[in-house]
């Protein structure tokens, strides 16, 4: 069975997220968005787990897999998915003598190194991988040239992209030939212009936990979504404080600080990963780009945000039509779509065709689009 999957998400535990992120919200949001499959997110925590336990006692349409992130001593962060909540406190019970804050928050800090962190995951039967690997702050290829540089001799199940990357920036890096690459929102709201803004389709023998880690051993992906690269607070080198882009020459020659106001240059995604991209290129799933819905309408209506009263009037006429996002910026026929609008079948249509103007984002600020 193919299904979409959302395996990074936060929970209302975490640090800046939503005190929206409950399961019944989240599960209510995953439907309209078309995610068959969701991380549960911050599964340590005693309290998130419960709430979830006490929700999934009863059928859902989502199937949840027990997901959670954690911060190591050198602050990279890594993925973790496990195929029970059972296992989840099994892992709880291992890392707690390192992670002062493990109940108190929904994205521990763990005073271990990768290598420590991964063997404890393998020890409980679960799969850990970096964390939107290429961003310039708190990911593997921020403090490391490569995953045996972090993990040591522990292998990784997977590398998640994030929002500044898609598979082909990993695609020609040597050291991440035959590893899985997973598309996550790593959302901390469950709005559908956060939710499920990147997902993967994987291809499970069994809805189960078990299955969806079964499928990512194999390689099961046949697709991942997501933004463009470009769209990304971090895709360009830029400074950080005035947002200025260079190259990654002018970068060097500047040592690293703005000419124009002192500010810091933080070295882009795109550039990193083509500084580690040293092979050929390996073959990959489809990369799907896409713009979530919401702004695809904010952009139409010319709109502050795609929460005003008039975005979600006509989001929700295309949602109750056509079932859900994903289907509606896929599959639906754009003739179709135009009977709900006109001008957002326009400008579905132009994405799809890749007539996309798009203006890079760097140094912490999103990249911006427009339709030609």
């Amino acid at each position: 069975m193919q299904l979409f999957c959302d395996l990074h998400i936060h929970s209302c535990f975490s640090i800046a997220s939503s005190r929206n992120m409950l399961p019944d919200i989240l599960i209510a949001s995953c439907t309209r968005k078309g995610i068959g499959i969701l991380g549960s997110g911050d599964a340590l925590h005693d309290g998130w787990r419960k709430l979830w336990q006490e929700r999934l006692r009863g059928d859902t349409e989502v199937l949840v897999v027990p997901t959670t992130e954690v911060e190591d001593r050198n602050r990279v962060h890594h993925l973790i998915i496990l195929d029970s909540f059972d296992r989840c406190r099994d892992l709880q019970t291992l890392l707690a003598p390192h992670a002062t804050n493990l109940h108190r928050t929904g994205r521990p800090h763990v005073r271990l190194s990768g290598e420590e962190i991964a063997r404890s995951v393998h020890a409980v039967e679960g799969l850990i991988g970096p964390a939107h690997a290429f961003t310039p702050w708190t990911s593997l290829y921020a403090s490391f040239d490569s995953p045996e540089a972090c993990y040591g001799v522990e292998p990784i199940d997977f590398l998640e992209l994030g929002l500044s990357a898609d598979s082909s920036y990993g695609a020609a890096i040597p050291e991440l030939a035959g590893i899985p690459f997973l598309s996550n929102s790593d959302a901390h709201s469950p709005d559908p212009i956060r939710l499920g803004r990147e997902f993967t389709g994987i291809s499970v023998s069994e809805e189960t936990p078990g299955g969806v880690i079964d499928a990512i051993r194999e390689g099961a992906i046949f697709l991942n979504a997501g933004f463009f690269p470009e769209e990304g607070k971090y895709n360009r080198t830029a400074c950080s404080r005035c947002f200025r882009q260079f190259s990654h020459a002018e970068a060097e020659a500047a040592r690293w600080k703005c000419p124009d106001d002192g500010g810091r240059i933080t070295r882009g995604v795109a550039d990193r990963a083509a500084a580690l991209s040293t092979g050929h290129p390996t073959r990959r799933p489809p990369y799907l780009h896409i713009i979530p819905l919401g702004e695809i309408i904010r952009h139409v209506l010319d709109t502050s945000s795609p929460s005003t009263k008039s975005c979600l009037m006509v989001y929700d006429r295309f949602i109750q039509t056509f079932g859900d996002e994903i289907r509606v910026l896929t599959r639906i026929p754009v003739p179709d779509l135009a009977r709900v609008d006109e001008g957002v079948a326009r400008a579905i249509d132009a994405f799809r065709s890749a007539r996309v103007h798009l203006v890079p984002g760097g140094g912490g600020r999103y990249g911006s689009f427009s339709f030609f």
